[in-house]
C-alpha cells in the first residue's frame, strides 16, 4: 500500500512539473505580458536571489538554446543574450535593463563554473620541489610568517613553527596540492596581521592545561594550540567542498558583480580561517584530537548561513573586518 501511494504521489508531482507548472507559466505570461526571465529580472535585485532563479529557469527549460546558455564561453555571453531576447521576442530597445541584468547573471553563472575548473586544476597539481616557482612560493610563505627568523635549510624542523607536520612541507600539500599553498600565501600576504596573530595563538598551549592564575598572568585568552599550516590546508578543503557543491554560489553571486574569480575564492578562505579561529576558541576543545568534530560543526554552521540567498561576506575585503551580513 505504501509503495502504491508513493507511486501515485510521484505521478502527480511529475504531472504538476510537466503540465500544470508549464501551463501556469503560460497563463502568467499572457496575463503579465512578460516571460519567466523577465519576471525574475524585474522582481529581484542583482545578486544570488536573482541569479539562482535565472540559473534554475535556464537549466529546466525545454529549449536547447536556453539550456546551453549555462555553459557558453564568457566571450559569447553577449551574443547568447541577444539570441535569448530574439527567441523570447523581446525588443531590446524597449527592455534595455533586461539585457543588462541577464548578462550580469549569466556571467556569474559561467564564471562560477570556470572558477570550479580553475580551483580543481590547482588542487590536482602536486607540489613539486623541483619547480622553482613552487619553491619560491614556499619560501615566501616562511618569510611572511617568520620575517625575523631565517630558515636554516630547505629541509628543517623549523617548518613545524608555522604548523607543518614535518621537516618538509611538500608532504602536507598532498591532499590539496598547490591550492593549499596558494591560499596560505594569499592569507599571509593580504591579511598579514590576522595571519600572524592566528599563528601566534596557535603556538600557545591550551589554557586549561595550566592553572588559572598563571593563565591570567600570561594573558593567554586566545591560546588555542593547533597547527596553523595544517589547519589552513584543512580549511582549504572545506572551502573547496563548499565551492564544488554549489553552496558558495550564494556568497559569490552576492559579492562578485559579474565573473567570480580565484581572488574571491581566496578571500572566502581568509574569512573561513578567521571564523574557524574564533569558533575553535568558543568550542574550547580539550585537545587537537577533537579537530574533526569541531571542523564538522563549523562546516554545518557555514552551510546553514549560506542557505539564505541574501547572505554574503562583506564585499570590501579586509579579513579582520569580515562578517556574514544580511544584504
Amino acid at each position: 500500500m505504501k509503495h502504491f501511494l508513493r507511486v501515485v504521489t510521484q505521478f502527480f508531482v511529475f504531472l504538476y512539473c510537466k503540465c500544470l507548472w508549464r501551463g501556469l507559466k503560460f497563463v502568467v505570461r499572457k496575463f503579465t505580458g512578460r516571460c519567466e526571465l523577465q519576471r525574475i529580472c524585474y522582481n529581484n535585485k542583482h545578486g544570488a536571489r536573482r541569479t539562482l532563479k535565472i540559473e534554475s529557469s535556464l537549466r529546466y527549460s525545454k529549449n536547447e538554446l536556453l539550456q546551453s546558455a549555462l555553459s557558453v564561453h564568457p566571450d559569447k555571453v553577449e551574443k547568447t543574450i541577444d539570441d535569448i531576447m530574439a527567441l523570447k521576442k523581446i525588443n531590446p530597445d524597449t527592455n534595455p535593463q533586461l539585457g543588462i541584468s541577464l548578462q550580469a547573471s549569466l556571467l556569474q553563472i559561467v564564471g562560477y563554473r570556470n572558477l570550479v575548473a580553475e580551483v580543481e586544476k590547482l588542487r590536482r597539481e602536486p607540489y613539486d620541489c623541483e619547480n622553482p616557482e613552487n619553491e619560491k612560493m614556499l619560501m615566501k610563505l616562511w618569510k611572511e610568517l617568520r620575517p625575523d627568523t631565517p630558515l636554516t635549510s630547505r629541509i628543517s624542523k623549523q617548518w613545524c613553527e608555522i604548523g607543518f607536520q614535518g621537516s618538509d612541507p611538500k608532504t602536507d600539500f598532498r591532499g590539496m596540492g598547490l591550492l593549499g599553498l596558494h591560499n596560505l600565501l594569499y592569507f599571509a600576504e593580504h591579511d598579514k596581521a590576522t595571519a600572524l596573530q592566528m599563528l601566534h595563538d596557535s603556538l600557545q598551549p591550551k589554557h586549561n592545561e595550566i592553572n588559572k592564575p598563571e593563565w591570567e598572568q600570561k594573558n593567554l585568552d586566545k591560546a588555542i594550540g593547533f597547527s596553523f599550516a595544517i589547519v589552513g590546508i584543512n580549511i582549504t578543503d572545506l572551502a573547496y567542498s563548499l565551492l564544488v557543491s554549489g553552496a558558495l554560489k550564494t556568497h559569490l553571486y552576492n559579492v562578485a558583480p559579474e565573473v567570480p574569480s580565484l581572488m574571491h575564492f581566496q578571500q572566502t578562505f581568509c574569512y573561513l580561517m578567521q571564523e574557524f579561529h574564533r569558533f575553535w576558541i568558543e568550542e574550547d576543545p580539550s585537545d587537537i584530537m577533537e579537530f574533526n568534530r569541531v571542523r564538522s560543526k563549523f562546516h554545518r554552521r557555514i552551510l546553514r548561513q549560506l542557505k539564505n540567498p541574501d547572505m554574503a561576506l562583506c564585499p570590501h575585503f579586509t579579513a579582520s573586518d569580515l562578517h556574514l551580513v544580511n544584504l
